[in-house]
């Protein structure tokens, strides 16, 4: 079992530092997705991480080996790579028919899913501190939504559709999760990635356009690079974090990232007003968006929390005695 190296600081800056890489994402992919779709998008990303890591790996004479998969490591392989694929191409259709604040919210659904699906799968405990943080998550959400909440349940516009595809791309995200806990028994976590990367740009290959790269300005261009740049660093440091901080801290502190870009929009906005627009969302919302990340903080150290709680507990007890 992983142990940290108690460096929390170090930790926590690591931690900060993924939360604001994918918090700034969707900004910069949605000025991108002005000129290419959705899956040339998608296309470069994954290329370009795989690539890089194929070189990295390479010349640390770490390539991953195929054999000790076995024939289940390859079917749990393909389900990860279905579901990374899926999960990247419907966030950026979904991003195509939100905003970036509404996107990055409610995409907070993948890690909650992922919990459920654990549950299930391997069996996880759920403590009563989760439950209340899942319906503090809910009640966030309700919040959010309050200005549209009859557009989503009454019509199925662009609006109910985004979400809707936010959500459904949360959902095949948890099959990727999943099927990635179980490769790591096998792969390290650089070489689980360069094989879906890969993978997932020759899937798409066919139904990308990526001349469509010549129809960008310089800004948008460098903002592809940045986006294809922003996974391999915001995924490095990410997995730094983990080996000094417990993963439930580091999650928590990541459950901050839809705060990060609705705070990123609304600078941008005032800055670069003609690329960038602000959030139509009223202060009821904004209170959703505090408890949704509240929610998920809740869910994340749910356990360290009673663990926690259970020892002062003892601790007490036993001066009594």
């Amino acid at each position: 079992m992983h142990i940290s190296s108690g460096r929390w600081l170090y930790g926590l800056l690591l931690a900060l530092t993924t939360a604001l890489l994918w918090g700034i994402l969707p900004i910069k992919l949605k000025e991108v997705l002005q000129v290419m779709d959705p899956i040339t998008v998608t296309w470069y990303r994954l290329l370009v991480a795989g690539l890089v890591l194929l070189v990295w790996l390479g010349a640390r004479r770490g390539l991953p080996r195929l054999a000790p998969l076995g024939s289940k490591g390859r079917w749990l392989l393909l389900l990860a790579i279905g579901g990374l694929v899926s999960n990247y191409v419907l966030y950026l259709v979904g991003l195509s028919l939100l905003s970036p604040g509404t996107t990055q919210l409610v995409i907070q659904m993948a890690p909650i899913l992922f919990l459920i699906a654990s549950l299930v799968v391997f069996r996880e405990s759920f403590s009563l501190a989760q439950g209340c943080g899942l319906a503090v998550l809910l009640l966030g959400f309700g919040l959010f939504f309050n200005q549209r909440l009859g557009e989503l349940f009454g019509s199925l516009g662009a609006y109910t559709s985004g979400v809707l595809i936010v959500l459904l791309a949360a959902f095949v995200w948890t099959f990727y999760g999943l099927a990635q806990k179980q490769l790591l028994s096998v792969w390290s976590s650089p070489q689980i990635m360069l094989v879906i990367y890969l993978a997932c740009a020759l899937i798409l290959t066919p139904w990308a356009h990526p001349l469509q790269v010549l129809q960008l300005s310089p800004l948008q261009g460098w903002l592809l690079l940045a986006c294809c740049l922003n996974t391999l660093v915001a995924y490095g440091a990410f997995a730094e974090a983990l080996a000094h901080w417990e993963a439930s801290r580091v999650s928590a502190t990541l459950a901050v990232t839809p705060l990060v870009t609705f705070a990123a929009v609304a600078l941008a906005a005032l800055f670069w007003p003609e690329h960038v627009r602000p959030e139509q969302i009223n202060a009821l919302g904004y209170g959703g968006a505090l408890l949704v990340v509240l929610g998920s903080a809740l869910v994340a150290l749910g356990p360290s929390l009673l663990a926690g709680l259970r020892a002062r507990r003892a601790r007490r007890m036993a001066v009594m005695l």
